[in-house]
This record gives C-alpha cells, sequence and structure tokens, in this order.
C-alpha cells in the first residue's frame, strides 16, 4: 500500500518523522541518504529526487 502524500508534496520536510519515512519509501533510499541528499540541494522534491538518481 502506498504511503499517503505529505501536506506539501513539492517540498520535503526532514523535521517530521512521517514525511521522512514517506519519502525514503518513495525514493528508495535510507533516511541518511535523504538527509544529505536535502543537505546537499535543498528541500525541493524534484531536486533531491535529481540528486539522488545521479
Amino acid at each position: 500500500m502506498p504511503p499517503s502524500l505529505p501536506a506539501d508534496p513539492s517540498r520535503i520536510h526532514l523535521a517530521s518523522t512521517v514525511e521522512v519515512n514517506y519519502w525514503c519509501q518513495v525514493l528508495n533510499c535510507t533516511e541518511t541518504r535523504l538527509r544529505n541528499a536535502v543537505l546537499a540541494v535543498g528541500p525541493l522534491a524534484a531536486d533531491v529526487r535529481a540528486y539522488l538518481t545521479r
């Protein structure tokens, strides 16, 4: 079952455990990798997705 969408699906909010879990599942990555990607490129989901698929 897919996770429910976050409040703002265009941005990744690392302060929310629910959203971190959502993005880790959607982007198929670990929490550490997600956090590092957000630190590298910012919280926009499209930028993080592009960073993780390089």
